[in-house]
């Protein structure tokens, strides 16, 4: 377990696929999962349907962000990951701070290096190699940051950044450096490996690793452990090794969120028992 993480409440997130549905019903599903209790909803930063028709019904992430900021009260929101090759990091960063204001302080801005080769064939932007996306974003990162402190007015807080990726030579150092929350779909093995790595990367720079939330990704659309009793086979081992924030996806049309009722209630018994001791 990451050294403090016994004292970081879990947290459950819901990724709405933005893909295949009308924006009525992608509404609805952001409604209904902020009354059920959900955590972080996230979306994803992509230009055309990861799954089922190619060629479907599909969203632009930041857009639908700042309606979500305009719509939800409580929940937090995100990208699950914004694609820095998309923007100039300096644009990402204004719009970033402009969302933390719409949503009163509840963005989190999730990055990462850029995966999917059609969007940037069909957009326009050069694809380049996984390293040079790497250190394209790695280059991003410090911009980022320094546009935040230009910014008039500043953002409302210190906005988190999450960093998504399990890439040990860089990708983990990034997050040591930059990250307030990491994201993979590491199972337990690979996680308690993945933790090691980044444990070596904050001494070298001088990180208290306690600071960084570990997310993972559980079950949903796409994954094991729709079972009512998916938290306790999936999740539990991956909690005992740190992991706090539990994400899964889900898609559209209809949005189904009955997979994630057993992981609030999860999460809610596991808050209850650390917070009497």
């Amino acid at each position: 377990m990451t050294p403090a993480a016994v004292d970081r409440p879990v947290r459950i997130g819901v990724q709405l696929h933005p893909q295949h549905a009308t924006y009525p019903q992608i509404r609805d599903a952001v409604s209904r999962a902020e009354d059920l209790g959900v955590d972080v909803l996230f979306n994803w930063d992509h230009f055309f349907p990861l799954y089922g028709d190619s060629d479907g019904a599909h969203f632009e992430c930041w857009t639908m962000l700042a309606a979500w900021a305009e719509q939800t009260s409580r929940v937090q929101i995100g990208a699950l990951v914004s694609c820095n090759s998309y923007r100039n990091p300096d644009l990402l960063a204004d719009m970033a701070r402009t969302v933390d204001h719409i949503s009163d302080g509840r963005l989190i801005l999730g990055i990462g290096s850029g995966w999917f080769e059609r969007d940037y064939t069909e957009y326009g932007y050069e694809f380049g190699t996984a390293g040079s996306r790497l250190d394209d974003l790695a280059e991003a990162l410090p911009r980022i940051e320094a546009r935040y402190a230009a910014l008039n007015p500043a953002p409302t807080r210190t906005i988190p950044t999450l960093i998504g990726g399990g890439g040990e030579k860089k990708t983990l150092k990034l997050v040591a450096k930059h990250g307030d929350i990491w994201h993979s779909f590491a199972d337990p093995e690979v996680l308690k490996h993945k933790l090691t790595v980044l444990q070596g990367h904050c001494d070298v720079v001088g990180r208290d690793m306690s600071e960084i939330e570990v997310s993972v990704g559980v079950g949903g659309m796409g994954r094991e452990g729709r079972s009512p009793d998916a938290p306790e086979v999936e999740g539990a081992p991956l909690y005992d090794l740190g992991a706090r924030l539990f994400t899964m996806g889900v898609g559209g049309p209809d949005y189904d969120l009955e997979v994630v009722k057993p992981w609030l209630a999860w999460r809610d018994q596991l808050n209850a028992s650390t917070s009497t001791g």
